[in-house]
């Protein structure tokens, strides 16, 4: 697996996504040689970002990769710790395509993206426009959509290697533009058009996308970590600069704008390569951590899982502890900095455990669908983002979990 270009701010090139082309030849010279079976080994498996991750993972393959709905799983799939080798198994056959493809995720190609962009600009509910541009001078395009007074910002993909992010906007944009139905839309997305207005980012890291990257734009930035300045100004050995137009455009464009805009809810979306579930990680680490955003968060999160049971929320990251958030991470500068409601959704590259399909897996599909899905809970919590302490209006259903991210501890109780 190729590295990333070098992160300044973390002192490391990530790795581990990967996707790629296999072909077997002359298999027709052999006619009793139908098919031949391939022992594939990524032997840098154990040098990437994430190698722990690997534990449970199983890796996709398609012989259609153009077709999100063509993958399935290799359940074969193993990591040797020992050797630090991901290796699985591939039975060729003469008689179908002598062309097969693997990846981590199934990929989202650059020109998907400009086919989504283009679908969105024919919709006559929306406005799509550039906020700037990338390093590489790609543009950094924002749908906006609804009309209500509350500012929805839902932001995709800044890492670039997870693909899934992307799956998961163009779930949300079929739905609340009616891409699939000729721009006719549903009851429950005219509620939210007029509760809501929405500024949404498809891909915060174009660049990284186009370059094959894990996790960084194309000057080795990890776009995750540079929504604000860190270290001390008067020490110049510590002192890191974020946002600039030099080091991370994207993230400068897009915060400039949120500036304009007021943010009353936001979603951050990503994938995560070792927890096998659908969660959010909340703002339980800022200074601003209150009643209100506890109470939104628990019935957010709660109305999310009662319309999506892919979604849950016992298992997540553990929560930063009080004072303690890392503001220079994107979900909770937006927190802090608009006193809103914000989370980061994370989508797992493995099977999702809360309705599992080995054969499948968390797919392109399913990220789509939990896209889509996504308008309920901010239907759900929309009247209350603004008001103070404790919120009354919602059942005890609704009260915050505090989650845990060892979740074999809890599938053993």
């Amino acid at each position: 697996m190729r590295k990333d270009p070098f992160t300044q701010l973390e002192n490391v090139q990530h790795s581990q996504y990967f996707n790629f082309r296999s072909c077997i030849q002359n298999m027709d010279n052999d006619e009793t040689l139908n098919t031949r079976l391939v022992k594939y080994v990524l032997s840098n498996a154990g040098d990437v970002s994430f190698p722990g991750a690997w534990e449970g993972s199983t890796i996709f393959y398609s012989i259609n990769p153009w077709d999100p709905s063509s993958w399935r799983r290799k359940l074969d799939t193993t990591f040797d710790v020992d050797k630090g080798e991901l290796v699985w198994t591939h039975n060729h056959d003469s008689s179908s395509s002598r062309f097969i493809y693997f990846a981590y995720f199934p990929p989202y190609s650059y020109e998907r993206h400009l086919s989504l962009i283009s679908k969105c600009e024919g919709s006559p509910l929306a406005t799509v426009e550039s906020l700037g541009q990338t390093l590489d001078g790609r543009e950094m395009e924002c749908i906006r959509v609804g009309n209500g007074d509350k500012k929805c910002w839902i932001i995709h993909r800044k890492h670039p290697g997870e693909t899934m992010a992307e799956f998961y906007a163009e779930g949300l944009l079929t739905r609340l533009l009616g891409l699939d139905k000729d721009y006719v839309v549903d009851g429950m997305v005219k509620d939210v058009l007029k509760m809501y207005t929405f500024y949404i980012v498809p891909n915060m890291c174009p660049d990284g996308a186009a370059r094959g990257y894990l996790r960084t734009n194309a000057g080795g930035q990890n776009l995750n970590r540079e929504w604000c300045s860190t270290g001390n100004k008067e020490d110049g050995e510590s002192y890191y600069e974020a946002p600039t137009l030099e080091r991370s455009p994207e993230v400068y464009h897009v915060l400039k704008k949120m500036d304009e805009t007021g943010v009353d809810v936001f979603l951050d979306v990503h994938g995560d390569e070792a927890l096998p579930f659908n969660f959010l990680a909340g703002s339980e680490g800022c200074p601003n951590w209150s009643d209100r955003l506890k109470s939104l968060h628990g019935a957010f999160l709660a109305q999310y899982s009662r319309t999506n049971s892919d979604m849950q929320s016992a298992i997540a990251y553990t929560p930063e502890q009080p004072g303690q958030g890392r503001m220079n991470v994107c979900s909770n500068q937006i927190a802090v900095r608009f006193d809103c409601l914000a989370a980061t959704l994370e989508m797992p590259f493995k099977d999702c455990l809360s309705n599992p399909d080995p054969e499948r897996g968390w797919n392109a599909a399913r990220a789509a669908m939990l896209g889509a899905s996504v308008l309920e809970p901010l239907a759900y919590v929309g009247p209350y983002l603004r008001e103070g302490g404790e919120l009354k209006n919602f059942g005890a259903s609704d009260e915050y979990v505090t989650p845990t991210s060892d979740y074999k501890s809890l599938q053993l109780m």
